[in-house]
């Protein structure tokens, strides 16, 4: 992979706000930019605001279209890979929550999201394709909150060739240091047991629907261990330095990379499982 400077956003989202949460989205961008960052990287729904009712109302078709020129536009112009989320209207049927990744030459790709939260089922449908992107040599694959809790999801893309994997959160209740310490429970493991790195980041603050974000953001490394991180309740960058010589020191040491050994067949379902018919 190449070496890269992120940075990765706490952002404040207003729910239907799509043109003030754009312009906080360009500024920041802006500022990222002006510091190194290659990649920068929005929470979950950061366009759109986390929208729980009727969210196929908070604009057409062609409104989320402007929107994604506005992100393309952004990336063209401070010459960045950008990662920011919004609601994905399409002709029918239920919305998906969608990652909009765009980089410095256009769109790269967009990612829905497959396994929803209990509270979103019934209002978003899920998507049905798991995929890495390209920026460089550097391959990554994007998860959206919930679907951190899916081991299968991170080694799917880690056979993909994923060197990192982005998790935009938009995650309510508790203070940053309970979202922190509940992300440190699940999130080490998807890096140690994949060999790639993680970079989560949260919305942040009290969101006008009676949803509260606690703000935290977090880099770590191929090891599990923490690069980077922060905790608190106002918007913030955070910057980290994701370094190919990391990222080899883990895949070529016989004992800390377990991707190689996996044995595929014996995980199969089949008559030796509990419950297999």
């Amino acid at each position: 992979m190449d070496d890269l400077k992120i940075a990765v956003v706490c952002m404040r989202a207003i729910p239907g706000e799509i043109e003030g949460n754009m312009d906080r989205i360009e500024t920041l961008t802006r500022e990222a930019s002006a510091k190194g960052a290659d990649v920068v990287s929005f929470p979950e729904l950061s366009v759109t605001g986390y929208i729980q009712a009727s969210p196929g109302r908070v604009y057409s078709r062609q409104g989320m279209e402007r929107a994604v020129d506005r992100l393309v536009r952004s990336a063209g112009e401070t010459g960045v890979v950008l990662m920011a989320g919004l609601i994905e209207v399409v002709d029918e049927g239920n919305p998906y929550i969608t990652q909009i990744v765009a980089g410095p030459h256009g769109l790269i790709g967009a990612c829905r999201k497959t396994h929803l939260a209990p509270t979103e089922k019934g209002v978003y449908r899920p998507g049905e394709k798991i995929e890495v992107f390209k920026t460089g040599n550097t391959a990554f694959g994007v998860q959206l909150c919930y679907e951190a809790h899916f081991p299968e999801i991170s080694t799917r893309m880690a056979l993909m060739g994923a060197d990192v994997i982005f998790v935009p959160h938009a995650s309510p209740r508790g203070t940053p240091g309970e979202k922190l310490e509940s992300w440190m429970r699940h999130l080490p493991a998807r890096a140690f047991d994949n060999g790639l790195f993680v970079v989560a980041c949260n919305q942040v603050g009290p969101c006008g629907n009676e949803l509260t974000f606690p703000g935290v953001a977090v880099v770590l490394g191929p090891d599990g261990r923490v690069l980077a991180q922060h905790a608190g309740m106002e918007e913030h960058i955070l910057y980290a330095d994701l370094k190919d010589e990391i990222l080899q020191g883990v895949r070529t040491h016989r004992m800390r990379y377990f991707l190689p050994a996996r044995r595929p067949s014996l995980y199969e379902a089949g008559s030796g499982d509990r419950n297999g018919q």
